[in-house]
C-alpha cells in the first residue's frame, strides 16, 4: 500500500533517503511542485484480464491497464488526461487544487466504518437444541425433541437479556436459533416480554426474527407473531426431491410442509415477514436454475446461493467435502447469469449474496453481514447466547464448541459480566489477529475493501483466526464472485445496469 505522510516530521523519520554521501534530502525535496502530484494510499489487484483493480481504504476503485498503472506511480499522469481527473475524484492522488482530499477520503472512510461504533446490535438466542429433522449439513450437534434439558432457562434467559440492554447500539435485532426454535415456545415469549418491559426506558429499535423450520407453526404461534411484529427466517433447500433429501422430516414430505407455512405465514403477517435460506450441498450442483424458479414460484424475491459451512454434521458426515470451491463457484456465477436473464425479461429478483458484495463495491455505506466486515464481526457486531449460558462471539463461534472445540468461548452468563465478556483478551485477539489490513495475503490486496474477516472459519480450517490465505476456500470464493462482478460492472451493458440497481 502506498504511504501518505501526514505531517512533516513523518517526512524526517520515515520517507526521506540517503544520498549517496550519506546525508539526508531537505524536506522541501519532497513537497509537491507546481503543476504535479503526490498519491493517496491504494491498494492493488492484477485482474483476471491483465488491468489492475486500484482500491482505497473507502472502497473506491478504478480499473486500470499496466500501462496507466505506471504513469500513475510515476508522476507522469498530465492534468488535461481524462483518467486524472476520474483519479483524483476517487482520491488516488491529489495535487495544488485539492487541498480537501485528505479530509474527503477521511469522511469516506469514516462513513464505511460507521457501524463499528454503534456496537453490537445482533443478540442471537438458542432456545434449544431439540429439532426435529435430521439435516445431514447440519452445523450443530441437534438432539431429540423429547430432550428438555437442552433448553434454554429462563434465568439465562434473563441474564441474556441484560447483557443485550447493554449495548450502546440504538437498534437491536433478536434472532430465535435452534434446533428448532419453536419447540421451545415458552422461551421465545420470556424473550419477548422481557425485552419488551426492559426497552420502555431504554427506548431502542428492536425487532425479532424466528429461524424455523416450519414444521411445528401452529396459529397460535402465527397470531402471536403478528402481535408481536415477529418475522419469520425459514429454509428452502430447491424442488421437492432436492428438500426432502437435504432436509429430512421423519419420513415426511417436508418441502411440502414448509412451502404450505410459508404462505399461512404470509397470509398473516404480511408478504415481507418472510425469509428464506438454502444451502449448496454436492446434490444441489447442476441444478441452480430449478432452485432459482423454485424460490420465484414460492413468493420470494431473492435467494441467497450459500456454500456449505465447516461445521458440525457437515463435517462429521463429509458433506462439506463433496464439491470443491471452484465447483461452487461456478454453481453461483451460472445463478447469478440465470437471475440477470430472468431480470431482462422483466421478472424482479435478485442474488443476495452479489447484493452484499456489490454495495460493498458502490455504495458510501458499510454493510451489516457480520462476516464480510473488517475488524470481524464477531462479538461486535453480533453475540450469541447458547442454551446453556455459554457466550459465543458468533454462531459459527458457538458450532465450534458443539464439536468440543472452545476457542471462541467469550464468557457464561453465570459468572460473566458484560465487561468481562466485552473487554476480554480472547475477544480482542481474535479481532486483532485476524484485521485482513494486518494479515499476510491481504493488507496489500485490492479487494480488501470488499472482503472481510471471518475467522472463525479460518481457525475451523487450519486453526488460526488468519487462516492461510492462498489456501483458504473464503478467499478463493470471495476473490472470484468480487472479480467476476468488477468486470460484469465495467462492461456498461444492460446487466451491469441491473448489477449497479442491487448495490444502490
Amino acid at each position: 500500500m502506498v504511504p501518505i505522510p501526514t505531517n512533516k516530521t513523518d517526512l524526517v523519520h520515515g520517507s526521506l533517503h540517503a544520498t549517496g554521501k550519506g546525508k539526508f534530502r531537505a524536506y522541501n525535496h519532497f513537497e509537491p511542485q507546481r503543476g504535479s502530484y503526490d498519491l493517496l494510499p491504494f491498494r492493488l489487484h492484477h485482474m483476471p484480464d491483465d488491468r489492475y483493480l486500484v482500491s482505497n481504504e473507502a472502497g473506491e476503485y478504478v480499473l486500470l491497464a499496466s500501462q496507466d498503472l505506471k504513469r500513475l506511480v510515476e508522476g507522469k499522469l498530465e492534468p488535461t488526461d481524462p483518467l486524472y481527473a476520474d483519479l483524483s475524484a476517487a482520491h488516488f492522488l491529489y495535487d495544488e487544487t485539492s487541498n480537501s482530499a485528505i479530509d474527503l477520503l477521511a469522511v469516506k472512510v469514516r462513513t464505511k466504518r460507521d457501524r463499528v461504533a454503534d456496537f453490537t446490535s445482533l443478540h442471537m438466542f438458542v432456545l434449544t437444541l431439540r429439532c426435529n429433522q435430521s439435516c445431514p449439513y447440519c452445523q450443530v450437534s441437534r438432539q431429540s425433541e423429547d430432550r428438555a434439558a437442552f433448553d434454554m432457562s429462563e434465568e439465562h434467559i434473563d441474564k441474556a437479556l441484560d447483557f443485550a440492554f447493554r449495548s450502546p447500539s440504538p437498534a437491536i435485532k433478536f434472532e430465535f436459533q435452534g434446533g428448532e426454535s419453536l419447540l421451545n415456545m415458552e422461551g421465545l415469549r420470556h424473550v419477548v416480554t422481557g425485552a419488551r418491559q426492559r426497552n420502555r426506558s431504554a427506548g431502542k429499535a428492536i425487532e425479532f426474527v424466528a429461524a424455523t423450520n416450519l414444521t411445528s407453526l401452529s396459529d397460535e404461534t402465527l397470531e402471536y407473531f403478528k402481535q408481536e411484529d415477529i418475522h419469520v427466517s425459514t429454509s428452502l433447500d430447491g424442488p421437492q426431491d432436492l428438500h426432502n433429501e437435504n432436509r429430512p422430516y421423519k419420513g415426511k414430505d417436508a418441502f411440502g410442509i414448509v412451502r404450505r407455512n410459508i404462505e399461512r405465514a404470509r397470509r398473516v403477517l404480511g408478504p415481507d415477514s418472510v425469509s428464506a435460506l438454502m444451502t449448496t450441498t454436492s446434490k444441489s450442483l447442476g441444478r441452480v436454475k430449478e432452485i432459482i424458479d423454485e424460490y420465484i414460484e414460492a413468493g420470494f424475491s431473492e435467494v441467497f446461493l450459500r456454500p456449505l459451512s465447516p461445521y458440525g454434521f457437515a463435517i462429521r458426515g463429509r458433506a462439506f467435502y463433496e464439491y470443491e470451491p471452484d465447483e461452487w463457484i461456478a454453481f453461483f456465477k451460472e445463478g447469478v447469469n440465470y437471475i440477470l436473464d430472468l431480470n431482462a425479461q422483466g421478472i424482479q429478483f435478485r442474488e443476495a449474496y452479489s447484493s452484499i458484495i456489490l454495495q460493498k463495491l458502490l455504495s458510501p455505506s458499510g454493510t451489516g453481514f457480520v462476516n464480510l466486515q473488517s475488524p470481524a464481526g464477531v462479538g461486535i457486531a453480533g453475540i450469541i447466547y447458547n442454551y446453556d449460558g455459554a457466550i459465543y462471539g458468533s454462531d459459527e463461534g458457538r458450532m465450534l464448541a458443539e464439536m468440543e472445540d472452545h476457542a471462541m468461548l467469550l464468557g457464561h452468563l453465570d459468572d460473566s459480566t458484560f465487561e468481562d465478556v466485552f473487554l476480554s483478551e480472547r475477544l480482542f485477539a481474535v479481532l486483532s489477529e485476524s484485521l485482513p489490513e494486518s494479515s499476510p495475503m491481504c493488507t496489500g490486496c485490492g479487494l480488501l475493501p470488499y472482503c472481510g474477516a471471518d475467522p472463525d472459519y479460518h481457525y475451523a480450517q487450519s486453526r488460526d483466526v488468519r487462516g492461510h490465505k492462498a489456501l483458504s476456500g473464503f478467499c478463493q470464493k470471495n476473490m472470484a464472485i468480487i472479480e467476476w462482478l468488477v468486470e460484469s460492472l465495467d462492461r456498461d451493458d444492460e446487466r451491469s445496469q441491473i448489477l449497479r440497481s442491487w448495490g444502490e
